[in-house]
C-alpha cells in the first residue's frame, strides 16, 4: 500500500535516466506521479498486488509521455481496479482522490474494475468525510464480486470494463466515462398535479414570507427604524 506525494516536481529525473525501473517508459521531469506507479510495478512479486492513492489527473494525462506509459501498464493487464473517492477525506487536502489497484496474476484476465464512489461517505464535520462500515463493506463486496466473476453492472457505481473497452477510451481510466450516470426513479406524478400541487406549495410560501416581512417591519419601527 502507498499514499506518495502527489505532482511531485523536481523529483531527480536528471539523475535516474538510466534506471531499470523504467521499464514502461520514462517519466517525466515535472510530475513524480508515474515514476511512483513504475517503482512499485517494478518491486511487485510475480502475484503481488498494489493499493495506491493518486491524485485524479494521472488517469487522463497524457503530458510528457505518461499516457503512453499508461498504455503500456493497461495492455500489461496490470490494472484490476480503479476507485473515485469523494472530497475531504484527508486531513490535510480537501481534492479527491483515486486508489489504484494494481495486480500481477490478476483473477479476471484482461478485465478492470471501475467504481465511482464519490458520492459515498458522510461528513463528521464540516471540513472532514468519513466512510461507514456500510461503505467500506459495500466497496470490498463488490470487489470480491467482480474478482469472483459474478458482478453485475450498477449504472453509476461500478462497471466492468474489458482492455478493448479502455483501448477505445484512449486509455483514459477515469471511472465516470464507464460507470455512467446513476438512474433515477421515473416520476409518475401527472404533470398537471405536480403543478397544481407545486404551485399551491409555493403561494403558501409566498404567504409565509410576506407574514415575516409585515413582522420585520414591525419589530424594527418598534425600536426606531422603518424600512423605506
Amino acid at each position: 500500500m502507498a499514499n506518495p506525494p502527489f505532482n511531485l516536481s523536481n523529483w531527480g529525473q536528471d539523475k535516474l535516466q538510466n534506471d531499470p525501473r523504467w521499464g514502461l517508459g520514462l517519466p517525466p521531469a515535472g510530475n513524480a506521479n508515474y515514476a511512483w506507479i513504475e517503482h512499485m510495478i517494478y518491486h511487485l512479486a510475480p502475484n503481488g498486488k498494489i493499493g495506491l492513492v493518486l491524485a485524479n489527473g494521472a488517469l487522463s494525462t497524457q503530458t510528457s509521455g505518461e499516457g503512453e506509459i499508461r498504455r503500456k501498464i493497461i495492455e500489461a493487464d496490470l490494472i484490476e481496479g480503479i476507485v473515485a473517492m469523494p472530497t475531504q477525506l484527508f486531513y490535510s487536502v480537501t481534492i479527491p482522490v483515486t486508489l489504484w489497484f494494481i495486480t500481477r496474476g490478476k483473477k479476471q484476465t484482461g478485465k478492470t474494475l471501475f467504481i465511482d464512489a464519490c458520492s459515498m461517505g458522510h461528513m463528521v464535520d464540516r471540513k472532514h468525510r468519513d466512510f461507514s462500515e456500510e461503505d467500506i463493506t459495500r466497496l470490498a463486496d463488490t470487489f470480491t464480486a467482480f474478482q469472483k466473476g459474478t458482478l453485475e453492472d450498477v449504472k453509476g457505481f461500478c462497471a466492468v470494463a474489458t482492455t478493448k473497452q479502455i483501448a477505445d477510451q484512449d486509455y483514459i481510466l477515469t471511472p465516470g466515462r464507464y460507470v455512467g450516470i446513476e438512474e433515477k426513479a421515473e416520476d409518475d406524478e401527472p404533470f398537471d398535479d405536480k403543478m397544481t400541487r407545486l404551485t399551491t406549495e409555493l403561494g403558501g410560501m409566498f404567504a409565509k414570507s410576506h407574514e415575516l416581512e409585515e413582522e420585520i417591519k414591525k419589530n424594527l419601527a418598534g425600536i426606531g427604524f422603518k424600512i423605506k
